[in-house]
């Protein structure tokens, strides 16, 4: 397999932001990461509140958010790898910035309506399935192959500090401006985040820039190959997809369990938010030392063992409310901690092994497999859940991702160093 050759990067004196081209990617991605909590909390709010919207139309609003990036995910990838990632960045951030803008605009002329909200939250999910696919793309121009799990570590981290503070925060704006509002500091984070990619000033590989073949089906085909043909991409793909389908199917029903069967408060529920988003910080902080301590396949598998290990610990839940509540918020602070672990050091192994010019389309394809499968899990899970009930079906999603972890033991993976 064709190996990246290493990022055309100047390597500047070692620093907290490693360079500063990284530091103006890192500060962006982290305000927008914040804002998006107000617009995911704000949208469905504004349908509730103040559009009334039924039952079905939050189903709908629900169905439409995952549409794009089964939908675009693998085109995604081709013209990521046709065009410089730079603009790219900034023109789904600019694009975000102008529809979410159009909520406010649209309540203060009394012409809100659910069509708009339909509307917005397919192109703004469209325009965020190019970002995040150009952006782990765009890593390895920034910083040098050996800084790669370090750079996402830090990634992973704003995305942990959002995830711990961003419910209270968008709580506190919708709860004082109403939720149509509030969405306005969303679109003002994603200007900032399009001003910091601006600010960066790395020229992109050659060959991203030239004529690509007309053939877009051709370029999608060359990226699943580069997939299927490497071991290693192909053991951590297929793992990926059995993770999310039987995730998905966890997940959809991980809320309804533990407040309604085991009876957990909304404040405790908060509270098991707050721990998963804890791990998820302390995961991203420790991933490059980790993998520098015990290798990259032993991470690998080890990471996913514990996130397995974590999910049981929700349907074998019980005695008093005490013990309950204390094996939920082991199973969310270490579980995340393991989830983001192998995410980090995934990503990273893609990026470093993947030659730049086919980078785009193998993260679409990783992106399309990671986000195909879980809607049709989570589907499948209300339908059993309905036949053998919630608790079963929660042992049938964390013995499924067990599987996941058994199957990579058992593929080049384990060997990696």
């Amino acid at each position: 397999m064709e190996m990246l050759d290493a990022p055309k990067v100047v390597l500047e004196k070692p620093s907290f932001f490693l360079n500063r081209h990284f530091g103006w990617l890192w500060m962006g991605q982290t305000v927008s990461n914040f804002g998006s909590w107000i617009t995911g909390n704000g949208l469905a709010l504004t349908a509730v509140l103040m559009l009334h919207a039924t039952t079905f139309q939050m189903g709908l609003l629900a169905a439409l958010g995952t549409m794009p990036a089964l939908v675009f995910g693998l085109l995604a990838g081709v013209w990521i790898d046709r065009l410089p990632r730079k603009p790219l960045l900034i023109v789904a951030d600019l694009g975000r910035a102008l529809l979410l803008l159009s909520i406010p605009l649209a309540a203060l002329a009394g012409w809100l309506r659910i069509e708009l909200i339909y509307g917005v939250i397919v192109l703004v999910g469209t325009l965020t399935v190019f970002f995040e696919i150009a952006h782990k793309s765009f890593l390895p121009a920034l910083i040098a192959r050996e800084q790669l799990a370090e750079g996402n570590s830090k990634l992973e981290a704003s995305s942990a500090l959002a995830e711990i503070a961003g419910p209270s925060l968008s709580g506190l704006l919708i709860q004082i401006i109403s939720a149509p509002f509030a969405i306005a500091f969303d679109s003002l984070s994603f200007l900032c985040s399009a001003l910091c990619i601006g600010m960066i000033r790395v020229q992109e590989s050659v060959d991203l820039l030239m004529e690509r073949p007309p053939s877009m089906w051709r370029d999608m085909w060359e990226g699943l190959l580069v997939l299927w043909r490497d071991g290693r991409l192909r053991a951590l793909a297929i793992s990926a997809g059995m993770r999310n389908f039987f995730g998905g199917a966890f997940a959809t029903l991980y809320t309804l369990y533990v407040v309604r069967d085991l009876g957990v408060s909304p404040l405790i529920y908060g509270v098991l938010v707050t721990m998963g988003g804890l791990g998820a910080l302390l995961g991203a902080f420790v991933a490059p030392r980790a993998v520098r301590r015990f290798g990259l396949g032993k991470l690998l598998l080890g990471s996913l063992l514990i996130d397995g290990c974590m999910m049981l610990c929700t349907p074998l839940a019980a005695g008093s409310s005490l013990a309950v509540i204390a094996l939920l918020i082991v199973s969310q602070l270490i579980g995340d901690c393991g989830a983001v672990l192998h995410s980090v050091n995934e990503v990273s192994l893609r990026q470093s092994i993947v030659p730049e010019r086919l980078l785009g389309r193998v993260n679409g394809s990783m992106h399309f497999l990671g986000t195909a499968l879980g809607p049709i899990g989570a589907l499948l899970a209300g339908l059993l859940s309905e036949l053998i009930g919630a608790r079963p079906t929660l042992f049938i999603g964390a013995i499924g991702i067990m599987c996941s972890f058994v199957y990579l033991l058992f593929s080049p993976v384990r060997r990696l160093k």
